[in-house]
């Protein structure tokens, strides 16, 4: 009997050390070991165990904490498979309709034994790499269909077949592991949860286009992803998979680590190459292209995490069986990190050629409450709002493209009836500001004019002509912006307006946010019917701003309110109601 232990940034951060400890504590004197693994994508379950029996069965158990962890412990030195903690059917549909060629190993194997690794099939499609040979190899991936999986679908084979076709003494292959995207978690989890794919997909294309030498430019953010790459790295050399005449063959190749320092820019291959130069990460216009001169001026492959994480199973399964999953233009499988409202979160891995609700209804469970969809934010910040009435699109680069969002990295946050959607356009607005690089025009000063009309709307200060000069400003950055940062920064704006129009014009012409969340068109008020005067709201309040009579109906002060909310979480009778428009007067 094994015991998997979700050993992720995101099972440590839910409690995994108490669930070891008590574990270790627990099976202490016995046959029983307790075996790290990554993340297997439940995270909505975290701190998680799946047990497989001798029989070869899988039973997870979830939320666990350090007496819970011991309580199950002994059971299972009793003989007995707990009842406690299990994962519910209705919780296991989160695993229906996927198909897990990126995400196989997460969750399943010891990401810091390489030996794990190579027992589940690991370094064979390297192997097999080796002796088919660049051109064989770039074939096999142009079957397939594999398009780049950070953000803008290019065709990985033509990538390739460019950065072979380059003459230069020197090649190199970088992995693109800059997530910078809020809500996007998809790259840290395969880094941290089974390195070695990574690095064998980067591997396999340096054999296809003549390099000898890969970088991973991963944000100095992901420590433990950090941590298990060199622990990886160090373990191919022992093993003889890094260094000269790799396998007994005359390919040579080793790896190199660079930490940036979480410029969201910086996940643009041009701005990403300044800096893994050491200079400040700022794009470039192109031509050339990196595969003609990219990491020190020599022919350069940049793919992201997702992108080399498939390159091991086409090889090992061929190119037609990859590209028999999906659509006609986008095949394979996509990975998407569920956040928000939805009720299961975490990660997910489904063919191309699903609809959204698919995945936040059929897999996810729908939406916290119970409550209603508003909409679907895809792409991240450079990503756009998918309103509810469309979550029937279908999943692939093509028709997610019609909506005004982009497939992206594949950051996918679910919105109920209670987000603002000027406030979240805002918010996606803020942060695109603050990372444009600046050296642009276009993206430097448009997005912070937009970012300034965004915040006098919601502060109830928004003229009629200042939705039309956002769609105004918002075109002509994506056309006249340097590179896809501010290509795409406009998106959230343009398609909320688009989509979202009437909440615009509430906030403008009546005062009113319909989601009751902009502060500066709200109000809190006591209910002097439903108050029971027991103070505890008046004692939460920072800015002693609710005053009363113990037994008697508290009122708030208007004027020293900053809608914070604690009162509202603190009342115990439902006596707070939040007033926007006509109602708050």
């Amino acid at each position: 009997m094994r015991f998997l232990l979700g050993y992720g940034s995101c099972g440590i951060a839910s409690g995994a050390n108490d669930v070891l400890e008590g574990l270790n504590e627990a099976f202490s004197g016995t046959e029983y070991t307790v075996e790290k693994v990554g993340c297997n994508g439940l995270c909505f379950a975290e701190p998680i165990v799946e047990v497989i029996t001798d029989s070869g069965d899988s039973i997870l158990y979830g939320r666990l904490n350090k007496d819970s962890a011991v309580n199950f412990a002994e059971k299972i030195k009793k003989g007995e498979l707990p009842l406690e903690n299990r994962l519910s059917e209705d919780e296991l549909k989160f695993l229906n309709g996927q198909k897990r060629i990126v995400l196989s190993g997460c969750g399943k194997i010891d990401p810091e034994n390489i030996d794990s690794y190579i027992e589940n099939g690991g370094y064979k499609a390297l192997e097999k790499a080796i002796r088919m040979g660049s051109d064989k190899i770039i074939e096999e991936i142009k079957i397939s269909g594999l398009r780049g999986r950070g953000g803008a679908g290019f065709p990985t084979h033509f990538k390739w077949q460019a950065a072979k076709s380059a003459q230069s003494d020197e090649k190199y292959i970088v992995c693109n592991a800059d997530e910078g995207d809020p809500g996007a978690f998809m790259d840290r989890a395969v880094l941290e949860g089974d390195p070695h794919r990574v690095l064998e997909g980067m591997m396999i294309a340096g054999i296809a286009i003549g390099a000898e030498s890969g970088v991973i430019y991963v944000r100095a953010e992901y420590p433990l992803a950090v941590k298990r790459l060199k622990i990886a790295i160090s373990q191919m050399h022992e093993k003889g998979y890094l260094g000269k005449n790799i396998l007994g063959s005359n390919f040579n190749f080793d790896f190199h680590i660079m930490m940036g320092a979480g410029a969201f820019v910086c996940g643009e291959e041009t701005a990403l190459l300044a800096s893994l130069s050491g200079n400040r990460g700022m794009p470039v216009t192109k031509p050339p292209f990196p595969a003609q001169k990219g990491f020190r001026k020599k022919p350069t492959n940049i793919n992201n995490v997702e992108t080399f994480a498939n390159v091991s199973w086409i090889i090992d399964n061929g190119g037609e069986a990859f590209a028999s999953m999906g659509t006609e233009g986008s095949k394979g499988t996509k990975v998407f990190a569920l956040a928000g409202r939805v009720k299961r979160g975490g990660l997910v891995e489904v063919p191309m050629g699903l609809t959204i609700n698919d995945i936040v209804f059929g897999i996810c469970g729908g939406i916290k409450n119970d409550a209603k969809v508003k909409a679907v934010q895809m792409g991240g910040p450079s990503g756009g709002c998918i309103p509810a009435n469309m979550l029937d699109t279908v999943i692939d680069y093509e028709n997610i493209a019609k909506t005004g969002a982009i497939m992206g990295s594949g950051g996918m946050i679910v919105m109920d009836e209670k987000t603002c959607m000027v406030d979240m356009a805002k918010f996606f607005m803020d942060f695109t500001s603050k990372e444009s690089c600046g050296k642009c025009v276009p993206c430097r000063i448009g997005t912070t004019r937009m970012l300034e009309i965004l915040k006098r709307i919601t502060d109830g200060e928004g003229t009629c002509e200042d939705i039309d000069t956002l769609v105004e400003l918002g075109e002509s950055i994506k056309v006249g912006a340097l590179c896809g940062l501010g290509n795409s920064a406009p998106n959230p704006v343009l398609t909320t307006i688009r989509y979202f129009r009437n909440e615009y014009e509430e906030h403008i012409n009546n005062k009113c946010c319909p989601a009751k969340k902009c502060t500066a068109l709200i109000q809190y008020r006591i209910d002097e019917s439903m108050c029971r005067g027991c103070s505890l709201c008046s004692r939460r309040c920072p800015v002693d701003a609710i005053s009363g009579v113990v037994k008697s109906p508290y009122k708030i002060d208007s004027e020293k309110c900053v809608r914070c909310g604690q009162c509202i979480d603190s009342c115990k009778f439902n006596a707070i109601n939040v007033l926007s428009g006509e109602e708050s007067k």
